[in-house]
């Protein structure tokens, strides 16, 4: 069996970022990755400006009963500021020439119309400076960077109306098995719902892609070869799910073996242990296994860092965190297991009582995956690497 890092190294490897970019309005490019830097147009802060709604004045002259002699709200230019002044101001005006401190307005008092301050005083203080975030013609977000709304709000502030993005990768989805039934259709005896087809196109779509949705092509040897010829003539990549194995009705092995080139790992990891990678044409193809909680576990450790890479992110693997096991694992696989678990209100990893990878319902109670290494029993309070679902699902 092989490893999942050499896996994930030798499918990275093969793979090169897509041709091709577009231009899109800041605000339609959630979840797109840059093919240029976005560079600032300006100085952010654009001017000195009041971190505080209070008063601006010259720290020296703190200490003495100070006339307000103007008012200058955000987005307003206030007038030089005088010796022996102060001027009422709100947070993210200007700071007018003349002041070198804002002194909050909890700590002021007005007596006759004359500003008293009743705290010390330091040059600087409560005044955001000119440029301090972010300085003219500098890169802000370089190419590779996935846009988050994070990321939108600083290329927003650095004046950027239009990014350059990479263009979506296309991909082809069909899922196998004479076993599957869409929701809504009866349920004869043998049959089940095709939860697959609506997980991963919903992974697919959540990083960017161009689904296009094929279907269930039934378990016939030249019905896989026809769907498959058919995806490779409108797809960068071509994703299956089930009939990866070496039964006699799993028809992708020869089918894809006729039509192109393949290459079927058997993954040190559970699950998901069968995981296949090659090419259709000009397509690349990668088939998971039919259990939906395998098939989730392979998209997200090797579809998701293949896609984002064919998109020429820079950010391929989600953050991860450790954190102390709540349960004991007496009886460890030789392969490398990746567990559903949740963090307790101690801290803690609790883990879904049931692990079979038929299982769904346990990748909807959990919080993320534990990946625990092979062969390696532990009790509880050991700590375990947690990889939340929230940097798998982004």
């Amino acid at each position: 069996m092989l490893s999942l890092d050499d896996a994930l190294a030798e499918l990275l490897a093969a793979l090169q970022p897509l041709s091709g970019s577009e231009q899109l309005p800041t605000s339609r490019a959630l979840g797109r990755v840059l093919a240029q830097d976005v560079v600032s147009v300006c100085d952010v802060p654009p001017a000195d400006n009041s971190a505080m709604d209070g008063y601006a004045l010259r720290a020296q002259d703190a200490s003495q009963p100070l006339p307000v002699t103007q008012r200058i709200p955000a987005g307003a230019v206030g007038q030089p500021l005088a010796a022996g002044e102060a001027a009422r101001i709100f947070t993210g005006a200007q700071v007018p020439p003349g002041a070198d401190a804002v002194v909050m307005q909890e700590q002021t008092e007005l007596i006759d119309g004359q500003l008293h301050v009743r705290a010390p005083v330091a040059p600087g203080q409560h005044i955001r400076r000119q440029g301090e975030d972010v300085r003219t013609g500098s890169t802000v977000l370089p190419a590779g960077t996935r846009l988050d709304a994070i990321a939108l709000g600083l290329a927003a502030t650095a004046g950027a109306a239009q990014v350059t993005v990479s263009r979506r990768p296309r991909v082809a989805l069909f899922s196998t098995g004479d076993e599957l039934v869409m929701p809504g259709e009866p349920l004869p005896p043998g049959a089940i719902y095709n939860s697959n087809r609506f997980l991963l196109r919903g992974l697919l779509e959540q990083l960017g892609c161009e689904v296009q949705d094929l279907g269930i092509v039934p378990d016939q040897l030249d019905a896989t070869r026809a769907a498959l010829r058919d995806a490779a003539a409108k797809a960068d990549l071509i994703l299956t799910s089930g009939g990866v194995s070496v039964g006699e009705e799993d028809h992708l092995r020869p089918a894809v073996q006729a039509e192109g080139e393949l290459t079927l790992w058997a993954l040190a990891i559970k699950p998901g242990k069968p995981f296949a990678f090659g090419r259709v044409g000009s397509s690349w193809y990668m088939g998971l296994p039919g259990n939906p909680v395998s098939s989730l576990v392979t998209f997200l450790l090797l579809v998701r860092p293949a896609l984002l890479k064919l998109q020429g992110a820079t950010r391929l693997q989600p953050l991860s965190v450790t954190l102390p096991a709540g349960f004991d694992w007496p009886r460890s696989d030789v392969r490398r297991e990746f567990i559903r678990v949740r963090v307790g209100a101690d801290g803690r990893l609790e883990r879904f009582g049931n692990q079979s990878s038929g299982v769904l319902s346990s990748a909807v109670w959990a919080d993320g995956l534990a990946d625990l290494a092979p062969s390696t029993p532990f009790t509880a309070g050991t700590p375990v690497r947690f990889i939340p679902f929230s940097g798998l699902l982004a």
